[in-house]
């Protein structure tokens, strides 16, 4: 009997708490049987722990190993000395016949025994007729006797301070960049009814210039570069309170660049303004840095020859140039 009883016992107790089971929630009924019967329940399993990953095994010997990643662009860094271009003489513009921006007036630079002076017609418009161009010629169409003021941005540089237009003159390579003295860059003459401006470039004449568009072409890289460099070297250089004026300087220079020679004549094709601006800039710049202007440290590297291209039939490089027979 005592076995019987031990069973019924249970069946009993399922029977009289089933109907509260059923509506009891489902954790409640299965913790109920556990209970009844000993069943402990299974722990959840616990997710593993990240364990840290082995290194990666080395490559065997022979064999290419994993790329590596790829190292971030680092900026190029500034020279340890100034970039010093060729500084342009006197000499190469001595009794050459020059125009402003290559189109208009008469400027010319003669040698007087150890002094040198200039005969300068200044191009302008009439007072009064703005539409109508007019020329007057300095000191009469005498000489203007200039004085040297050596070479303070790397460039020779002659001034004509007394003159009726007072004016500066910086030598640049074929050419002079004229720059006023006075209050403002127009100089009037009332008594010949013409306003004349006579800052920018004078250089030659646009027809002359063209054919050497790519050598100017070549040399402006060249010319960049220095600017750059040199910039760069001098913010290096500068104090932390100097660095802000010398970033404004450089870029009024490129804006000052743009509006001077945009008036040359067909200065698209054959940039001659921009490469000259370029290189006394980059003079100035070296000269500031303390380099010897007089040792040029940059050359222009010569263009290299485009091979011609070859002739079916004959060969025009050939002496005679005749025919060449199929064999």
């Amino acid at each position: 009997m005592r076995p019987i009883r031990s069973l019924l016992l249970p069946i009993l107790a399922v029977a009289v708490a089933a109907p509260g089971m059923l509506a009891a929630p489902p954790a409640q009924a299965q913790n109920f049987f556990e209970r009844l019967f000993g069943i402990k329940p299974e722990r959840p399993p616990v997710p593993p722990r990240g364990l840290p990953e082995a290194p990666p095994a080395p490559a065997a010997p022979g064999e290419p190993g994993p790329p590596a990643a790829p190292e971030a662009p680092r900026p190029a860094p500034a020279p340890a000395r100034p970039i010093v271009l060729k500084t342009p003489s006197e000499d190469g513009v001595i009794g050459q016949d020059l125009q402003l921006n290559g189109l208009s007036g008469t400027l010319k630079l003669e040698r007087s025994g150890t002094a040198v002076t200039a005969r300068i017609k200044l191009p302008g418009t009439k007072i009064s007729q703005p539409a109508e161009s007019c020329t007057v010629p300095l000191a009469g169409g005498n000489p203007v006797t200039l004085s040297a003021e050596g070479k303070p941005e790397g460039v020779p540089r002659f001034e004509a301070a007394g003159a009726e237009c007072p004016l500066r003159f910086d030598v640049t390579e074929g050419g002079v960049l004229v720059s006023s003295l006075g209050a403002g860059p127009i100089c009037t003459f009332s008594a010949a009814d013409c306003a004349t401006t006579p800052v920018g470039l004078w250089g030659p004449a646009a027809a002359t210039l063209i054919p050497r568009a790519g050598e100017f072409d070549t040399a402006r890289g060249v010319a960049d570069k220095a600017v750059r460099d040199n910039y760069k070297l001098m913010t290096q250089r500068a104090r932390r309170e100097d660095v802000r004026p010398i970033v404004s300087e450089q870029a009024a220079f490129s804006s000052d660049r743009e509006q001077l020679c945009r008036t040359y004549a067909r200065e698209g094709t054959h940039g001659f303004c921009h490469l000259r601006v370029t290189e006394n800039r980059a003079l100035a710049l070296a000269t500031r840095l303390g380099a010897n202007t007089a040792t040029p440290t940059a050359a222009v590297a010569p263009r290299r020859p485009r091979p011609k291209p070859a002739v079916e039939g004959m060969n025009p490089d050939a002496a005679g140039g005749g025919d060449v027979l199929p064999e």
